[in-house]
């Protein structure tokens, strides 16, 4: 599959420009959608994606070899399931939710509407490029709002489809694929939008965000960080080995949420590490690009050229080694091992925030004080990135592995205004007893209402 030819960079700054004005023109059309309206979009999407699957697989075949089964659980199946969710919830969603009022407010009716939030831009990363690009796409969409997509030029053939695929869904006063590279990506930050969903690196994150800053738009960052694995001595060691082993392996690493370094306690590592070997594939897989690799390479002091790299693990990592600096976002695995619970809890809190934090052990009194004592945008026990799939649970980082949250009502959330509407009775409010002038029945109301309501 070839790349269609790429748009110049005066001719992606002019696109930039023209879609732009006619998603602000349609904006406040595509917010007045009803739910079975914006259900009949995501379903639409949904239905195309799936009977395109096949020029999916050819696309992400051609950018990095991504075999086809894990293109369908990693890359088809997130966003299928996405919409499937939305389009059963959104009614749901969409319809305005009471909440009570304070003694103090008695007699008045209080309610949040989640209203759309206008025109919005999708930035997404390579090593994902469908699932991190129309996952968000359904969000928004189901917030009712207008969505500019830009897509990494490091997986040019998924960029392509995506441009071709949402071009035949969608008119471009609704949603559009912006292609092109960094220059792009500067030239919408300078636009005005009003939400902005960036997946990528902390050091990309912080772009984002200072651009985001001049128009004081607000951000959803998803980014990474150095997900530990705990293992501890009561693991069932053969299942920590095996499902450590495929999380490391999808994407060959290169995957936000991946175990980047293994703790185990040190009565069991012998164990298992014999049993993470076995259960490690160690085939040769292919890197996104050759600079990616030769990163890669460097962690562990190696040279050599081209994007395939196996699979390494790394016994009895320095703590404070070149493995431990940074997320490695590759096919190699620190192991270190540990006295007792509480000394991985300190190796844990000692480093920023993780986006996950992975814990296998059969104790409850162990999983409690592992999520007590450490912090993680999310945290999963006795398996690997599974908690992707689950719509239920907020997904996102804390601190320096991200901001906001996305997935299923948290990312309709997310791309929406909660707008708190409070309506009062005309002739008489309770509020007007404690109106000037301040009398002595007056302040004795006051006093009581501070105190008791």
């Amino acid at each position: 599959m070839s790349v269609e030819p790429r748009l110049t960079h005066v001719s992606a700054f002019d696109e930039i420009e023209r879609i732009y004005a006619l998603q602000r023109g349609k904006a406040a059309t595509v917010a007045q959608t009803t739910a079975a309206q914006r259900r009949a979009t995501i379903r639409r999407m949904r239905d195309a994606l799936l009977a395109r699957s096949g020029e999916i697989h050819a696309a992400l075949w051609a950018d990095y070899e991504k075999p086809g089964p894990e293109v369908d659980l990693s890359e088809i199946y997130p966003v299928a399931s996405e919409a499937k969710h939305a389009i059963r919830h959104l009614r749901r969603w969409m319809k305005p939710r009471r909440v009570s009022a304070p003694l103090a407010l008695f007699g008045s009716r209080s309610k949040i509407v989640y209203e759309p939030k206008g025109v919005v831009l999708i930035i997404s990363p390579w090593n994902f490029p469908i699932n991190l690009s129309l996952g968000p796409l359904v969000s928004a969409l189901a917030a009712g709002n207008c969505a500019m997509l830009k897509p990494s030029e490091m997986t040019p053939n998924a960029s392509a489809w995506m441009k071709r695929f949402i071009s035949d869904l969608f008119d471009e006063s609704e949603v559009a694929v912006i292609e092109g590279d960094a220059r792009v990506a500067e030239a919408l930050l300078r636009k005005r939008f009003d939400h902005i969903f960036f997946t990528g690196s902390p050091a990309v994150g912080k772009i984002v965000m200072r651009a985001a800053a001049e128009h004081l738009t607000p951000v959803t960052l998803e980014l990474g960080g150095k997900s530990p694995a705990i293992v501890d001595r009561t693991a069932d060691l053969d299942e920590a080995a095996k499902k450590i082993g495929w999380g490391k392996s999808m994407n060959r690493g290169q995957v936000c949420i991946a175990p980047d370094y293994v703790l185990v306690d040190e009565t069991v590592r012998t164990t298992f590490l014999e049993k993470l070997r076995a259960a490690m594939n160690s085939e040769s897989g292919l890197l996104v690009n050759e600079r990616h690799a030769a990163r890669v390479r460097r962690l562990i002091g190696e040279s050599g050229d081209g994007r395939r790299m196996p699979l390494t693990i790394v016994e009895d990592a320095a703590p404070d080694g070149p493995l431990m600096q940074e997320e490695i976002f590759g096919p190699i695995l620190p192991v270190i091992a540990y006295r007792d619970i509480a000394d991985a809890c300190r190796i844990v809190a000692a480093r920023e925030k993780p986006l996950v934090l992975y814990l296998f052990s059969r104790k409850r009194h162990v999983i409690d004080t592992v999520v007590r004592h450490t912090r993680a945008g999310g945290t999963v026990v006795n398996d690997t990135l599974i908690h992707f799939y689950q719509l239920n649970l907020p997904f996102g980082g804390v601190g320096q592995s991200g901001m906001g949250k996305a997935h299923g009502f948290f990312g309709f959330e997310a791309f929406s205004n909660a707008r708190g509407v409070l309506e009062q009775p005309t002739r008489f409010s309770s509020i007007q007893l404690l109106y000037p002038p301040y009398t002595k029945l007056k302040r004795k109301l006051i006093d009581f209402t501070v105190r008791w309501l």
